[in-house]
């Protein structure tokens, strides 16, 4: 869990808070609760996630990079300061042509 989980709290650079690794996904919770969650992901060039679903509406902010995020079949391409909501259910499967980072904030309702 993060440091905010111990009163204390988290600030700084959201980007400069997960660092990348070589062939390697990296996710840090910055934030969770029963209601939802903030993940930050690092991801190495020509890294991914198999396509999946989720029983929540998900926002994704591009933080670094280029991502390549497909959503029920429909590529997209964003770059740092991109956003896109994955809705509940819907196939989706992210995929880093360079690396990237991202934070995804997840409500669950």
């Amino acid at each position: 869990m993060a440091e905010e989980q111990s009163g204390a709290p988290l600030t700084g650079v959201m980007a400069d808070l997960v660092a990348y690794q070589p062939g390697a996904v990296v996710s840090r919770v910055i934030l969770k609760k029963a209601t939802g969650n903030v993940t930050l992901f690092a991801f190495d060039k020509d890294q991914g996630l198999s396509e999946h679903t989720t029983p929540f509406d998900a926002l994704v902010l591009v933080l670094d990079g280029v991502a390549e995020i497909t959503i029920g079949g429909a590529p997209c391409v964003l770059r740092a300061g991109d956003m896109v909501v994955m809705p509940a259910n819907v196939p989706h499967a992210l995929k880093a042509p360079e690396r990237f980072k991202m934070a995804l904030t997840m409500i669950r309702a």
